[in-house]
């Protein structure tokens, strides 16, 4: 990627911030891919790229639920030409937000920690669900868990929304949980007709100078989200996935400890798990 002429200020698992003024900052979507909250060595050629025109798709689709972190302005506005030509389809102009540091998690289906979670305790983040459930039941509805952000290297840890109410305070908490489960349940209706389950997401969220919540970072990606194929779904199951569920379920059989460095991703994985992104921007865009 090119050198660029702003102030880097951040750099996190997949993204780098880049400070334009003190109202808007360059968020660019790297190659890097993070599994199990840990770095992969081995880049996805072209990943930021599919990721920020998915997440671009959502934040359009999805803005009349809730404000989101645009500001209108492309990157051939803050950069010369010849900087935004290079990073045009990976980089987008945002707003600067007071970030929320809570991950907010919505499940429609049980599989990954939640079922786990489900099969020691019955519920999951404290939520009771019916008996009988399975790997990939679609639950009665959607649910939120939320969880604590991580730094980068570390795990981020599940949390009941007591424990969330007591982080963020009741009312925020309560606009959080309304929201992301009004974005998942519109997302995944739409999801539905072009052939795709949204298992489970998560979203990011800040206030504005205003305190007003807005949307932000990444949206309904493959990065952030599981999502099955309609054709090849069944209840019981671990269904074969659209996104970096392909990459993870690979190191879970690699028998690596979740602890880094991990290990090098083998090229036809990687290329599989590039079609794997590509054929879900297809679908949902198209």
């Amino acid at each position: 990627m090119t050198q660029l002429s702003l102030n880097k200020i951040y750099s996190g698992k997949v993204r780098d911030l880049y400070e334009i003024d003190d109202k808007r900052m360059l968020m660019v979507a790297t190659d890097r891919l993070s599994a199990f909250d840990v770095i992969l060595d081995d880049p996805i050629p072209s990943k930021g790229e599919i990721l920020t025109q998915i997440s671009n798709f959502w934040f359009k689709k999805l803005a009349h639920i809730m404000p989101n972190h645009f500001t209108g302005d492309s990157v051939f506005d803050v950069l010369s030409q010849q900087q935004a030509e290079m990073i045009k389809n990976r980089a987008v102009v945002c707003k600067r937000l007071k970030p929320i540091k809570i991950e907010a998690i919505v499940r429609g289906y049980l599989t990954g920690s939640g079922l786990k979670d489900y099969n020691k305790t019955g519920s999951i983040c404290g939520l009771a669900l019916p008996t009988g459930l399975v790997e990939a039941s679609k639950l009665p509805e959607p649910i939120f868990t939320p969880s604590v952000k991580a730094e980068v290297g570390d795990h981020d840890v599940n949390i009941s929304y007591a424990e969330c109410e007591k982080q963020i305070g009741k009312q925020l908490a309560a606009e959080i949980r309304e929201k992301s489960t009004a974005l998942y349940q519109a997302a995944a209706e739409y999801a539905l007709t072009k052939g795709i389950i949204i298992c489970d997401t998560k979203f990011e969220f800040g206030l504005d100078e205003n305190g007003t919540l807005t949307l932000m970072d990444e949206l309904l990606t493959p990065d952030s989200s599981r999502f099955w194929s309609v054709k090849t779904y069944r209840e019981g199951t671990n269904p074969p996935s659209f996104d970096k569920q392909f990459i993870r379920d690979w190191l879970e059989n690699s028998g690596w400890n979740k602890e880094p460095p991990a290990p090098a991703v083998p090229k036809e994985i990687i290329e599989k798990t590039v079609a794997k992104y590509q054929e879900a921007l297809d679908l949902l865009t198209k």
